[in-house]
């Protein structure tokens, strides 16, 4: 049976607007110009990975702590009570779940967010494991997370399908060994020829997977 690493934002739900609007309205608070490509930077960083980013290379002077504490508060109420699945996500997560496949999710999103949206859409118990890269002290840009997953679901890295709707994170997951399939969203589409150069298949829809 098929093993599924599920990234979340952009991929199972429809967050990618918000979290980046979260990201970006930091930068903007403190008056710090960024180019049109930071998403594509920062998203496989975290929060923490994204916070030392903006100190270190961006030169925000606000600390850590600081940082983390707006991410959190920006990000919280949007995904603990709006934000929506993507298309057809729910039923085809049920359905692999009914087929025996292995769900497991790896995001760069925290617990504080993840853990209340993915229950409030009835997806949290159709998972064996949800990590956010918090529990692996690391990010989604540096190939061990993605063996340390592996590692903790049991199974050889290169026999579990990583799914991501970012450039980044789909190339380091590939250069881990993974399976990578590239995941369609709105705010990566200028990306998508990309992304399909280095992904083993690309998806529009999650109905896709059934077949």
């Amino acid at each position: 049976m098929s093993t599924y690493l599920f990234d979340f934002d952009g991929t199972l739900v429809d967050s990618m607007p918000t979290y980046g609007a979260c990201m970006l309205r930091i930068l903007d608070d403190c008056s710090i110009p960024y180019g049109d490509d930071l998403l594509k930077i920062i998203t496989p960083l975290g929060c923490i990975g994204t916070a030392q980013y903006y100190r270190d290379t961006l030169g925000v002077t606000l600390s850590q702590d600081e940082i983390l504490e707006l991410m959190y508060k920006y990000m919280f109420e949007a995904y603990a009570y709006h934000i929506p699945a993507k298309e057809n996500v729910g039923s085809v997560l049920k359905q692999l779940k009914d087929r025996g496949a292995g769900l497991n999710v790896l995001t760069a999103s925290p617990h504080i967010t993840l853990d209340p949206c993915l229950k409030r859409l009835g997806l949290w118990e159709l998972f064996d494991n949800v990590w956010s890269c918090n529990d692996f002290n690391t990010t989604k840009s540096d190939p061990e997370i993605y063996r340390m997953a592996a590692d903790q679901i049991g199974q050889p890295v290169e026999e579990i399908i990583f799914l991501d709707d970012n450039y980044n994170a789909d190339l380091t997951a590939k250069q881990a060994g993974m399976i990578v399939y590239g995941v369609y969203d709105d705010t990566s589409r200028e990306y998508v020829d990309e992304i399909k150069s280095i992904t083993d298949r690309y998806i529009y829809d999650f109905k896709e997977l059934l077949l």
